[in-house]
């Protein structure tokens, strides 16, 4: 598989895996099928549009292939037909929504590249991408987004970028690197989330959730 072709089978993959922690999400609150698949589409596309936008990838990929949006649709269809086969998997949404964060960070700090950018902004754009439709998907849905929380998100998106920029700078094999920073990312988070770690805080704040 070439470059471009893992880059856009890994930026679908991510797609996907954001719409069902979306639909998921969505569907718990109650929302109806609309409600569902509107807000799996804005999650799973909502930061490689904001990528796109800053580097001046326009109208955004998300917007203009079809590809993303069918797996947008198809994600949400899995969630509202078959519901109770996803909550099956421990914690769907945290679980998928690790998977597109993962994948996001990486891809994002690829297109980055791809475009000519440098080795900063591909990695600030690799969390931007990848963080972008958590907090799209949180604020939606009235709640506190996750990067905001005492969790380690954003800085497991940060490592998996800067791997992928490291990895390109060095001159690391194209599918090695992307794999290594995928896994990274996903480890992490799966790691922080597990044994509970997350990042210093100021003591004296609120302890409320």
């Amino acid at each position: 598989m070439n470059g471009h072709r893992l880059f856009t089978a890994l930026d679908l993959a991510g797609t996907f895996a954001f719409a069902i922690s979306g639909a998921v999400a969505a569907r718990d609150r109650g929302l109806d099928w609309f409600g569902v698949v509107a807000i799996a589409f804005a999650v799973a596309c909502g930061g490689g549009v904001v990528r796109d936008v800053c580097i001046g990838a326009v109208p955004p990929v998300g917007l203009t292939d079809w590809r993303y949006l069918a797996a947008a649709l198809a994600a949400s269809l899995l969630t509202i037909s078959a519901h109770a086969m996803v909550v099956r998997i421990s914690h769907p949404v945290i679980i998928f929504d690790s998977i597109g964060l993962a994948l996001f960070a990486v891809t994002g700090a690829q297109k980055t590249m791809i475009l000519g950018h440098d080795a900063e902004a591909a990695v600030l754009l690799g969390v931007v991408t990848a963080v972008g439709g958590g907090v799209v998907r949180d604020v939606l849905l009235n709640r506190v987004p996750i990067i905001l929380r005492r969790e380690i998100y954003a800085s497991a998106a940060l490592v998996g970028a800067a791997i992928e920029v490291a990895g390109e700078r060095l001159g690391w094999l194209s599918i090695g690197r992307t794999w290594v920073a995928v896994a990274s990312c996903f480890a992490l988070r799966c790691l922080a989330l597990r044994y509970k770690w997350s990042l210093p805080r100021f003591s004296g704040g609120d302890d409320s959730p």
